[in-house]
């Protein structure tokens, strides 16, 4: 019987039909990175956007135009930070020969790797105007690089 039932979700769900005209606002978040998996806090900056947005409810999406560099939510606090930076290196060691340096002469083949588990992008609603994390949840942006960086983020907010 359930091979057979078609489901309607719009109309189950009370979902009502795209009409085009949901707003899409484009801002960036600029920050100058330490590098050497430098873990930095944009919770802040992120609840900014949506406030410049003039939205109050739908997602925001960062993108990190970067290929050693990636998003997460975690417990912004030292013991958590501390912890993070120590298990990406133990699975992904520093020292370790990556192919990409024979290629590049780089070495950071490390921090192409590490941004890779993680990606380059991160999507969160938000209501009434408020992101929609979890009390102890923070958004993170992650520079892997081996050395500072200048860095440019992507904030696209789309909702009503």
């Amino acid at each position: 019987m359930g091979r057979n039932l078609q489901i309607d979700l719009f109309t189950r769900c009370n979902i009502p039909e795209y009409n085009g005209d949901m707003p899409v606002k484009s801002l960036s978040i600029s920050y100058n990175t330490r590098g050497n998996a430098d873990v930095i806090d944009i919770t802040d900056q992120v609840a900014a956007c949506i406030v410049e947005s003039g939205l109050q409810n739908g997602i925001v999406t960062l993108f990190c135009p970067s290929s050693t560099s990636a998003f997460t939510t975690l417990e912004y606090e030292p013991g958590v930070v501390s912890d993070f930076r120590r298990l990406f290196d133990e699975i992904i060691p520093i020292d370790r020969p990556y192919a990409h340096h024979a290629a590049w002469n780089d070495y950071n083949g490390h921090s192409h790797i590490r941004s890779a588990l993680l990606k380059p992008s991160l999507v969160i609603p938000f209501v009434d105007g408020h992101l929609t994390l979890g009390m102890w949840q923070q958004i993170v942006y992650l520079d892997f690089d081996i050395r500072a960086r200048n860095r440019e983020l992507v904030v696209q907010v789309m909702g009503e």
